[in-house]
């Protein structure tokens, strides 16, 4: 049987938001939550805990798609990308520098554009746009 989770996406506004929305939704039964972590997400997608038991079959739907795609877009991206040049001892500046001049000229992933990559590479997660 399909679970149907439905992320609210009126209710994201920058990244923390996304992450507050993805704790509400996956999260809600642990006693604790998922950081804000493109790798944390990916890893909870897989199962195992939250939401997600293992690899069933789960219907995301992601309402207010467009209002996320705008919070996590071009502003929210060059700001996280930003962020982390200013920790040489934690990133790889030089692959941070080359995703950041990327997005500035128009070629590069937003956050948002990350995002559904991460849910896409779920087979058992079919994703839908609201």
């Amino acid at each position: 049987m399909t679970k149907t989770l439905e992320i609210l996406g009126h209710a994201i506004i920058d990244i923390p938001t996304f992450y507050a929305e993805i704790n509400r939704l996956f999260m809600a039964d642990e006693s604790w939550s998922l950081g804000e972590s493109l790798d944390a997400l990916n890893d909870m997608l897989y199962g195992g805990y939250g939401a997600i038991e293992g690899h069933e079959p789960v219907k995301l739907i992601w309402r207010d798609v467009d209002a996320s795609r705008s919070a996590l877009g071009f502003a929210a991206t060059r700001t996280f990308l930003t962020e982390k040049l200013q920790r040489p001892g934690t990133f790889n500046i030089d692959m941070i520098a080359r995703q950041l001049d990327a997005l500035e000229q128009g070629a590069g992933q937003t956050y948002f554009d990350i995002v559904l990559e991460i849910i896409g590479d779920h087979p058992n997660i079919e994703f839908v746009a609201a």
